[in-house]
């Protein structure tokens, strides 16, 4: 599948940054980036020029039908790539805001995508908060098959979402593809209620640069399911233009770890790189247990799409840490 023309909202941001990075690679012809700010984010951690004429920048709220329409019929996308969503945070904080634009801001993509006729792929950023409490689930992995039960308000709109997702694949024929995410973590990653082991990494750095370590106490305890931000955008930007038909939701690749066997790592990291005394983490007192489900089935990911990379911890640190002592991602 050639990509003539994606449009991606929630492009600046950062999965969406990474994604529209790789779309460039895959050979995109045009992007149009649609946003709420209509700005350029987190881009240039990850593109050099961000005047690329390949390159389309477009102030959306998702949420406005009428906005949505004119763009997607202005645009006539072969390719979407649907990452703009409010977290978790906003979603309990406003939820009739939350509701509007995660559940609403879909439905009209689908609508006005199903309308325009020149589709032939959408990509979902769903999430591994459709699952419920990894007690409820009793084998080693939680796989696609296992039962939706969303603990909160964002993984019940991202459960909407996928519904949404799974009628209009069936109504339009046009492939579709969910991808459920759990913990990202490395540049870029400033919001959402886990984006804290990236505020650790982010306080070690600082205290790299600045001499002295900048303690850090991460909020929430227990199992997370880790996802460095790269394999993640690399995920949506292959499943926007490998072979595929139908609809599917699929756990994106990661890896499951102690969220103290995360602070351990970086500690062992920032060793190696020469900064012990730059290192001061832990858990708070009053740390709870991270509220999404772990150990998530890699597998048919891996069936479905071919190369879908994984970076192994240790990497994904290490390249995290250099990227913001040096306020670059071009660490390698």
């Amino acid at each position: 599948m050639t990509l003539d023309h994606v449009l991606v909202t929630g492009g600046t941001g950062c999965i969406g940054s990474v994604t529209v990075r790789d779309l460039l690679a895959l050979g995109a012809q045009r992007i149009t980036i649609a946003t709420s700010s209509g700005g350029r984010g987190s881009l240039d951690l990850w593109i050099h020029d961000l005047d690329d004429p390949r390159l389309t920048y477009v102030k959306l709220d998702v949420s406005a039908r009428d906005a949505v329409f004119e763009t997607i019929a202005a645009a006539r996308p072969t390719q979407i790539v649907h990452l703009g969503a409010l977290q978790s945070p906003d979603c309990q904080q406003n939820p009739e805001w939350g509701m509007q634009v995660n559940v609403g801001g879909t439905l009209h993509l689908l609508q006005a995508a199903e309308q325009v006729g020149t589709l032939s792929r959408f990509v979902f950023a769903s999430s591994a908060a459709v699952y419920g409490l990894r007690s409820r689930y009793p084998g080693d992995l939680v796989s696609e098959t296992d039962e939706l039960a969303p603990p909160n308000l964002y993984g019940v709109w991202k459960t909407a979402g996928e519904h949404l997702c799974k009628q209009f694949a069936e109504r339009s024929g046009i492939a579709t593809v969910c991808l459920r995410l759990n913990t990202t973590y490395g540049p870029g990653r400033d919001k959402g209620l886990t984006s804290a082991g990236t505020s650790a990494l982010k306080a070690v750095a600082a205290g790299i640069v600045e001499g002295t370590p900048h303690p850090f106490r991460m909020p929430y305890g227990g199992r997370e399911n880790y996802h460095y931000v790269e394999d993640v955008g690399a995920h949506f930007a292959q499943v926007a233009v490998q072979a595929f038909e139908g609809y599917g939701a699929f756990n994106i690749r990661g890896r499951t770890f102690e969220v103290t066997t995360f602070l351990d790592t970086i500690r062992q990291v920032a060793a190696e790189m020469g900064h012990a005394d730059k290192v001061d983490l832990g858990l708070a007192d009053d740390a709870a247990p991270s509220p999404f489900v772990c150990d998530l089935d890699e597998s048919a990911v891996q069936r479905a799409f071919q190369g879908m990379p994984s970076t192994e911890l240790r990497e994904g640190v290490r390249r995290s840490l250099t990227a913001f002592s040096r306020g670059s991602t071009n660490s390698g």
